[in-house]
C-alpha cells in the first residue's frame, strides 16, 4: 500500500515508522540516510527479496497462481483430510498423536542401548576427548573368487545388437504390448514392431530420428515420427520398463543378488547444447562455460532401474529421493533406501519414515555431523559427549496430525513430492510444521548414524548397494553415445522421452545378461566347477562391452507383429 502511494504522488516519502523488521541485514546500513530518513530504494530492495522469500517458502501465495500456491493446496483437501484422518495413522503404520513422545523416546533409548553394546566391539569408530574420531573406512569383503569367474562370464557372453537384444527381451518379457496409441484403437502403421524397435533405440543412442531413419533400410522419418508420437510416452514407457522389470525379479539369478527390497538414488550428469530451463553450470565435471542436467533413477539391489527423472544439477539431490521411491509401480517392495550426502536431508529422513522407508544415507564427514539428544539430562553414556543439542519433541507432537495429513497426501500423489520437500525446506526455520518434520529428521538421523558407526554389516549394505547403481553409471554411457553423450534438444518431454527409454533398454540388457549369465554359470557346474552363491553375489549383471549400440540396424529382418 506505501509503494501504490509512493507511486501514485500521494505519498512524498516514507514515513519514520514504516515496518522494516523484513529487510535483510545487508541493507540495514544504506536504510537510513544521514538525517535518519528512510531511503527509499533499500527499502524498496529489501520488501522484494522478502517478498521472493515468502514466495519460495509458502508463506505468501497467489490463489490463481500454478506455483506459488498455498502449501495446504500441495495436499489433501479439507473434506478429503477430514475423511482420512481418523485412518490415517493406521494407513501410515504410525502412532497416534497421544502416544508419539512415549514411542519416540522408547525408540530412541533402544538405538543407543544398542549401539553402547555394540561400540567397544567395533573398531570403525572411537571418541577422543569428546570428539569422534573414525578410524578407518569399511572395505567391502569380496570372496577372490569373484574376480576369476567375472572375466570367465565376460569373455564367455555372445556379441549381441542392440536390436536383437530387445526383440529377445520382448518374446520373454511382451514388454511391447504396452506401447499402446493415444487414441486407444487407432490402427497400427505399417511395419509397427521394427519400427517402435527404432524409435526407441533411436532415443536410448541420442540418434534421433532422421539419422536412425538412415541406419534402417525401409524405415522413414515420418514412420519413426508417428510411433513417437501416439506410442511412445512417458507412461507407456513406464509401463514397458516396469514389465522388464518384473520379469527380471522373477529369474533366480536375481533372488542371489537382492530381494529388491533395498535401493538406491543418485544423478548421472550429462551434457546439453541446447537452452533449456533445466539445464545449470556443473564446474565439477563440465568446466564453467558447459551445462549439465541430470537424469535421477532409482536401482535396486537387482541392478534394475524402477523410476527416471531429468533434473537440474543446481539443488541438492535430496529433493528428488521420494519421487523416486513413490513412483515405484513395479512388483518390488522397496523398504530400504541408500544415497550419498547429497541425497540426504533431516526432512528426507523424517518424510522417509513416516512413509515406511528406512533412510540409510552414506553421509561424508560424518564426524563432524550435529547428533541430538531427547532429554538434557538424561545421560547416554559414551555417546554423550556427540549428543551436543536437544531435539523439540514437543512441536513433533503438537504438529503431528499436519504431518500425518503431508505423508498421506505424498502416498496418494496429490502433488509430487519434490515440491512438497522443497516447500518444507524453504520454509524452515520460520513454518512450525517444517520445524516439527525438521526436528523428527534430527531423531532419526541421530539414531541412524550411532546405528551406522556400531553395526558393521549395515555399512557393508549400504557401500555394496551405493556401489551397484555407480557401477550402473557406466552402462547408460556406453548406450547414450550419439552427439558425444549430450542431449541437442531444451524441450522437456522430448528430453524425458530419451532418458526413460535409456532406462527401459539399460533394463533389457540387464534381463538377458541375467539369462546368458544363468546359462554360462550352469554350463561351468555342468563341467566340475564349484559357483557357490556367496562368490554369485558379487558378480556384476551389467556387462556391456558385448551390446552392440550402433551400426546398421536390422540387418536381419524381424518378424512383424
Amino acid at each position: 500500500d506505501l509503494i501504490r502511494q509512493l507511486d501514485a504522488g500521494t505519498l512524498k516519502r516514507l514515513p519514520l515508522t514504516v515496518p522494516t523488521s523484513f529487510v535483510p541485514r545487508e541493507l540495514r546500513r544504506a536504510l537510513r540516510d544521514s538525517t535518519g530518513q528512510i531511503n527509499r530504494n533499500a527499502w524498496e530492495m529489501g520488501l522484494a527479496l522478502a517478498l521472493k522469500d515468502a514466495l519460495r517458502s509458502g508463506d505468501l501465495y497467489l490463489p490463481q497462481s500454478k506455483q506459488h500456491v498455498s502449501f495446504w493446496e500441495l495436499t489433501l483437501s479439507e473434506p478429503r483430510w477430514q475423511e482420512a484422518q481418523p485412518s490415517a495413522c493406521a494407513v501410515l503404520q504410525q502412532p497416534k498423536k497421544p502416544e508419539v513422545k512415549t514411542i519416540l523416546t522408547h525408540q530412541f533409548q533402544e538405538a543407543v542401548t544398542t549401539a553402547k553394546a555394540r561400540f567397544a566391539g567395533d573398531d570403525f569408530a572411537e571418541i577422543q576427548d569428546g570428539k569422534l574420531k573414525l578410524k578407518r573406512d569399511d572395505k567391502v569383503i569380496i570372496p577372490v573368487s569373484v574376480a576369476a569367474l567375472q572375466k570367465v562370464i565376460d569373455t564367455h557372453l555372445p556379441l549381441i545388437r542392440i536390436e536383437q537384444l530387445l526383440l529377445e527381451v520382448d518374446q520373454r518379457t511382451h514388454f511391447s504390448r504396452h506401447f499402446t496409441p493415444v487414441q486407444g484403437h487407432q490402427a497400427r502403421p505399417p511395419q509397427f514392431y521394427r519400427t517402435l524397435l527404432a524409435a526407441l533405440i533411436s532415443q536410448a543412442t541420442n540418434l534421433g530420428v532422421v539419422s536412425m531413419s538412415a541406419s534402417v533400410q525401409g524405415i522413414t522419418v515420418d514412420m519413426l515420427r508417428r510411433v513417437l508420437h501416439d506410442y511412445v510416452r512417458e507412461d507407456t514407457l513406464t509401463a514397458a520398463s516396469a514389465a522388464i522389470v518384473n520379469g527380471h525379479h522373477a529369474l533366480p539369478l536375481s533372488a542371489v543378488h537382492g530381494t529388491g527390497t533395498i535401493s538406491s538414488s543418485d544423478a548421472q550428469r550429462f551434457g546439453i547444447r541446447a537452452s533449456s530451463l533445466l539445464a545449470s553450470y556443473y564446474p565439477r565435471y563440465y568446466g564453467y562455460y558447459e551445462k549439465a542436467i541430470g537424469i535421477y533413477t532409482p536401482i535396486s539391489d537387482q541392478y534394475s532401474v524402477f523410476s527416471t527423472k531429468v533434473i537440474s544439477c543446481s539443488p541438492r539431490e535430496a529433493l528428488y529421493v521420494l519421487d523416486g521411491l513413490l513412483d515405484n509401480n513395479t512388483i518390488l517392495q522397496v523398504r530400504e533406501h541408500t544415497t550419498d550426502t547429497h541425497g540426504y536431508t533431516e526432512i528426507v529422513f523424517a518424510l522417509c519414515h513416516l512413509l515406511g522407508f528406512y533412510f540409510m544415507p552414506r553421509i561424508r564427514d560424518l564426524k563432524d555431523q550435529q547428533l541430538y539428544r531427547m532429554d538434557r539430562e538424561s545421560d547416554y553414556g559414551v555417546f554423550t559427549p556427540l549428543l551436543t543439542k536437544t531435539a523439540d519433541l514437543g512441536i513433533v507432537e503438537e504438529q503431528w496430525d499436519e504431518m500425518m495429513r503431508v505423508a498421506l497426501s505424498l502416498k496418494q500423489r496429490t502433488a509430487p513430492a519434490h515440491v512438497v520437500v522443497q516447500r518444507l525446506t524453504n520454509s524452515f526455520p520460520a513454518d512450525r510444521l517444517s520445524k516439527a518434520v525438521t526436528n523428527l529428521g534430527r531423531i532419526l538421523k541421530t539414531q541412524y548414524i550411532l546405528r551406522y558407526l556400531t553395526d558393521r554389516d549395515l555399512r557393508q549394505r549400504v557401500q555394496l548397494q551405493l556401489n551397484k547403481g555407480e557401477y550402473r553409471h557406466k552402462l547408460p554411457r556406453r548406450i547414450f553415445f550419439a552427439n558425444q553423450g549430450e542431449f541437442t534438444t531444451g524441450d522437456y518431454e522430448e528430453i524425458m522421452n530419451k532418458a526413460s527409454c535409456l532406462s527401459l533398454v539399460s533394463n533389457a540388457i540387464l534381463y538377458w545378461n541375467t539369462l546368458k549369465i544363468t546359462d554360462i554359470v550352469e554350463q561351468l557346474r555342468a563341467q566340475g566347477e564349484e559357483v557357490d552363491q556367496a562368490t554369485l553375489a558379487h558378480i556384476s549383471l551389467l556387462p556391456f562391452k558385448h551390446v552392440v549400440p550402433n551400426g546398421t540396424y536390422f540387418i536381419e529382418d524381424i518378424e512383424q507383429r
